[in-house]
């Protein structure tokens, strides 16, 4: 890993600089006793939370109502305008970067000047959803049944719920008077469920903002299973390869001749039979998503709709496979990518094929010393918080998020939105109650943080 310069400190290798993180987080998490309770500005965020309940519950409704669908680029614009407006209110300065260059509406920059004593911290949420204007899935309707309090609303949990738990944390902090100390950067990027091309842009003032934090904590989703709230501190990476094999055509009597050779489609079912069979290894998923083949076939320019035309009695000259990659670490991607591009490089009877991996993809945030140390830190809140432990969660059981840009530069802990069920499809259901814990451990970790020296 490569040494990065900051602009107000030595450069040291990121090696040192997270060891030295994670001595510092592991003596932050065990600077208290279990069970030693909440200070007295902590009790005020947890009581300002539970006070403010229905305020953040109304803004997750007037979130959800406009519609922010990643390429509804006015849409984005009037939900980070909203955004603009409740972190003003906290004394953030607030920026818009225009992401036109990216085919995108743009990104929340968000400051907060602390003390310059305690951690840098970066929180990261996002502007836009899965459901453009022609979803039919539009309102937020709650539901109230007895202890019950949930809504349903496109967003209404990814991640609209995490950046009202992210206010809500923040609102409590300013009643508490523990924001004024807090050095904090928000990033809201208005792309992350359809990333802008190129990536590098679109991704630039992220990765920038991590490169001046001490932690990155991100506001996606919690993952509750079976009642018990887990914690997150890996996603894995998510990158697209397109398999493309070519062979030669002819009447299908001769098919599987030694002149006519098996045909493309043959060709690329046997490479994705060898996908299927020696790739598998801990932690590492790769899907084929869309499949085509014929005389003719070919994908659209998104890469995700493709035609195909040929006749039974043809021998298929073309064939398409599209897939994704998931991996724990960028070493596990970098070796299964150079795994699947031997068996694609085998020879095949009278077929040549070629893989390729899409441009920018997402990198992995694999599990490090110093965020076993920030969930560390994290169950040192539960605990006075009266909440129980918070294990760590198998990281098969999230995907990708804006997080892994900054996973190599900088400690992480993921999840800290709301609880939420169904998500990207219609009827994506947010259970309300979760507001209510998820900003007081945010909070509470957020002041302890902010004291902690670099």
């Amino acid at each position: 890993m490569t040494s990065i310069a900051r602009p107000d400190r030595p450069a040291r290798s990121a090696f040192t600089r997270r060891a030295a993180a994670a001595f510092a987080l592991a003596s932050l998490a065990l600077s208290a006793p279990a069970h030693a309770g909440l200070s007295a500005p902590e009790k005020t965020i947890a009581a300002t939370v539970d006070a403010e309940y229905e305020r953040h519950v109304a803004l997750l409704e007037r979130l959800v109502n406009q519609n922010s669908g990643s390429r509804n680029l006015d849409g984005v614009d009037k939900v980070g305008r909203m955004m603009r407006t409740e972190l003003e209110s906290l004394g953030f300065t607030v920026k818009w970067v225009p992401m036109a260059v990216a085919g995108r509406a743009g990104h929340i920059i968000a400051t907060h000047k602390g003390d310059g004593r305690g951690r840098r911290m970066l929180l990261i949420g996002h502007l836009d959803t899965v459901f453009e204007p022609d979803s039919p899935f539009q309102r937020f309707v709650r539901t109230r049944d007895g202890a019950t309090d949930r809504a349903e609303g496109p967003g209404a949990g990814d991640d609209k719920g995490g950046m009202v738990v992210m206010v809500a944390a923040l609102r409590a902090m300013k009643a508490a008077g523990t924001l004024d100390r807090a050095d904090i950067e928000i990033v809201l990027t208005g792309d992350e469920e359809d990333v802008g091309d190129p990536v590098a842009v679109a991704r630039a003032d992220l990765i920038a903002a991590g490169r001046r934090a001490d932690v990155a904590l991100d506001f996606e989703g919690l993952i509750v299973i079976d009642g018990q709230d887990w914690g997150s501190i890996a996603r894995r990476s998510s990158n697209s390869w397109t398999v493309r094999v070519k062979a030669k055509g002819g009447h299908s009597s001769g098919v599987f001749s030694p002149a006519a050779g098996d045909g493309a489609i043959y060709a690329l079912a046997r490479i994705l039979a060898e996908f299927r069979a020696e790739l598998p290894e801990p932690n590492l998923t790769f899907n084929t998503g869309l499949i085509a083949g014929g005389a003719q076939a070919a994908l659209d320019k998104d890469g995700i709709r493709a035609t195909a035309a040929g006749k039974t009695n043809i021998i298929p000259e073309t064939a398409i496979a599209r897939g994704d990659l998931r991996t724990l670490s960028d070493e596990q991607t970098e070796r299964v990518k150079a795994r699947m591009q031997a068996i694609v490089a085998r020879p095949r009877a009278g077929a040549t094929a070629e893989l390729s991996f899409d441009p920018g993809g997402y990198p992995a945030m694999a599990p490090t010393p110093g965020n076993r140390a920030l969930l560390a830190a994290l169950n040192t809140v539960n605990a006075d918080l009266g909440l129980k432990p918070m294990p760590e969660l198998d990281p098969l059981k999230r995907g990708a998020g804006d997080i892994s840009f900054v996973a190599g530069m900088v400690d992480g802990l993921a999840g800290l939105g709301t609880d939420s069920w169904g998500d990207h499809a219609p009827g994506e259901t947010v259970d309300l109650d979760s507001i209510r814990r998820q900003a007081k451990r945010a909070a509470i970790l957020m002041t302890r943080l902010a004291r902690t020296p670099r």
